[in-house]
């Protein structure tokens, strides 16, 4: 990796399970990374990953409302803004779920499942702003 890439961190928040995903500027593709059991782990692999960017599935209902989780999401949405000082945008996550059990072609294992479901989130950010920084 150059100097100049940035890393991105794409996230499917759950309220078991965090899936990741990492991707970067140069190559604008998201690939599986990590399953976390919780919000602090998540800072970890920030700080040993040297992320730069983190995009966070937001989760909506199909109709577009809010999620019953909402407010689980917004307590994991606040510490990740106030442990980190990195820009972070939220994107519909609407699907991703689904879309994931179909790219792993079985239900494997939850954790394959919340990691695919993390890439689709970080690959749909990129294809919609061609990787384009905050």
């Amino acid at each position: 990796m150059n100097y100049s890439e940035k890393k991105y961190l794409g996230i499917d928040w759950g309220e078991k399970r965090i899936g990741l995903a990492l991707g970067d500027d140069e190559n604008k593709l998201a690939s599986p990374f990590c399953v976390a059991a919780q919000a602090s782990e998540v800072i970890d692999i920030i700080n040993k990953e040297k992320i730069d960017f983190i995009i966070i599935g937001q989760p909506v209902k199909m109709s577009g409302a809010k999620n019953n989780f909402t407010e689980g999401f917004e307590d994991f949405l606040n510490f990740i803004k106030n442990n980190c000082n990195i820009p972070v945008e939220l994107i519909d996550e609407r699907l991703t779920s689904k879309a994931a059990d179909a790219l792993s072609g079985t239900k494997k294992t939850k954790a394959s499942r919340d990691s695919l479901a993390a890439m689709l989130i970080l690959q749909s950010y990129f294809d919609k702003n061609n990787g384009r920084n905050f």
